[in-house]
């Protein structure tokens, strides 16, 4: 039986901080030990796997900052009754846009509505786009 290659890329990475994010965000759990765990099972590249915690880490610093901008520019979802999924997304995508920067716009966008095609609700994908699209200057409001 052969080992598995590991597996890198950002889009894996953003993957796993996602799922460390919404388990922190449902249980509490240890930040570091969800991610190491997570890591483990995805079986990533290093580099992959720094990438997945630098993510969790900005947005756990951020994250305050982060709710208050999510909460302007989605007024009418209150970011307590926001689906975590939908509001983990976004606060890495705009951990991404606003603090660490290194990745285009477009870039971050695109793989914000993956993750959220990908674990959200058949709205996520729309509403995603539409919030982080306002936070970039491309409309005026999103729409759910």
């Amino acid at each position: 039986m052969s080992e598995r290659p590991a597996r890198g890329g950002r889009h894996p990475a953003r993957r796993l901080a996602l799922q460390t994010l919404f388990e922190i965000d449902f249980n509490r759990a240890d930040p570091k030990e969800t991610w190491q765990r997570g890591a483990f099972r995805a079986g990533l590249t290093d580099e992959a796997s720094a990438f997945a915690w630098d993510l969790v880490e900005g947005v756990l610093n951020h994250r305050k900052e982060l709710d208050r901008e999510i909460a302007q520019l989605a007024p009418e979802f209150p970011i307590d009754q926001m689906a975590r999924i939908d509001r983990n997304v976004l606060r890495i995508a705009l951990y991404e846009l606003r603090v660490s920067g290194d990745a285009p716009a477009g870039v971050v966008i695109d793989e914000a509505v993956e993750l959220a095609k990908m674990f959200g609700s058949e709205a996520s994908p729309k509403f995603v786009n539409g919030v982080l699209a306002t936070a970039v200057g491309g409309r005026e409001q999103p729409s759910a």
